[in-house]
């Protein structure tokens, strides 16, 4: 039986995920091939370093907050940008997510080629992201880990992609279930605290 694919869809840690490259993350997987392995984003990991200073021209157009992202632990001496374009056409070095699961609901999110001049690209987005590295799996891994109880899968809206306030993107994406994991939203960060 094929396993739908979770491209477009995030991956929220659990609670019992304790591996800090990943407690509390909020991933967006964009790419799931069951062959070849996954990779996403971690969309909750603001830095404190700016856009700019980085990417010279793209800082103008990164949403706020206008910094680098750590987008996971791979690669994490390379760039990789995520965009809503403004309006409906497809601009020129900006390509949409393929291959969407079927609940996906960041319809118009793409990849954004940063070797694009940012004066060419950065006015026909509504927003932009930028992350440095990024989260991988090897074939079945991350199956095996849903399977443990590491992550939820939940659907994705570009807004979380976005979110003006990601320190709070955990606790929101789960309280906007509803039911028991709005109570998982509640988990303090330590229990021990408790």
């Amino acid at each position: 039986m094929d396993q739908p694919l979770l491209t477009g869809l995030l991956l929220v840690a659990t609670p019992l995920l304790e591996d800090p490259n990943f407690r509390r993350a909020v991933v967006l997987v964009l790419d799931d091939d069951t062959d070849e392995g996954t990779i996403g984003v971690i969309v909750n990991r603001p830095s404190e370093t700016a856009v700019s200073d980085v990417l010279s021209g793209w800082g103008g157009y990164a949403s706020d907050p206008a910094v680098m992202f750590s987008g996971g632990p791979v690669g994490a001496e390379s760039g990789l940008a995520l965009g809503v374009p403004e309006g409906d056409d497809a601009p020129l070095g900006w390509r949409p997510l393929e291959g969407l699961g079927d609940a996906s609901r960041v319809s118009r999110l793409g990849v954004v080629d940063l070797d694009t001049p940012p004066e060419v690209l950065g006015g026909a987005l509504g927003s932009l992201r930028v992350f440095a590295g990024y989260a991988g799996w090897g074939r079945e891994q991350l199956r095996g880990e849903i399977d443990e109880g590491a992550w939820y899968v939940l659907p994705a809206t570009d807004a979380d992609v976005f979110a003006a306030h990601p320190e709070s993107l955990w606790s929101s994406v789960l309280r906007r279930q509803g039911g028991d994991l709005a109570l998982v939203s509640t988990f303090p960060d330590d229990p021990r605290l408790n």
